[in-house]
């Protein structure tokens, strides 16, 4: 007798979600929580965070993340969080502020790379900042430079 198969759900990045931890300057992939993200697993990952990441190959997503736990008043606007994130991953550096997470648990809404952040989705930002009770730590435009060529 055959025996009954299952589908499991699966839970990938999408296609312009880079992939492996960029080297300095390199592009990684900017992100906000979706609805299935679960607060109580991810309890580092604090409302207003600043997310960034790169997708690994078995469709899992590695995080590093920048809450301002500390109150420092250099990190108050999103966009230094997520600018402290992304040099953290870049540099390798140890920390607790990282992650392995279900791709499903969060969006993509943009790109930050050594050059600046560009959003995709700034109404996404600025949801998960509202969310946060943070829409005054929100960019000014979906485009941030603090860096030209």
């Amino acid at each position: 007798m055959s025996s009954e198969k299952t589908i499991t759900e699966v839970s990938t990045y999408g296609k312009d979600t880079p992939i492996g931890r960029p080297d300095i300057d390199g592009r990684a992939a900017v992100f906000v929580p979706t609805q299935t993200f679960d607060a109580g697993t991810n309890a580092n990952i604090r409302m207003g965070a600043g997310i960034v990441g790169f997708g690994n190959p078995d469709g899992t997503l590695t995080v590093y993340f920048e809450s301002n736990r500390f109150e420092d008043s250099s990190l108050h606007k999103w966009e230094n969080k997520a600018r402290k994130a992304y040099d953290r991953m870049v540099m390798g550096a140890p920390t607790v502020s990282k992650a392995k997470i279900n791709a499903s648990m969060l969006e993509q809404i943009g790109v930050i790379d050594g050059m600046g952040i560009h959003l995709k989705q700034p109404e996404r930002l600025q949801q998960w900042l509202a969310t946060a009770n943070a829409l005054d730590t929100a960019p000014v435009s979906p485009i941030t430079l603090w860096k030209t060529k």
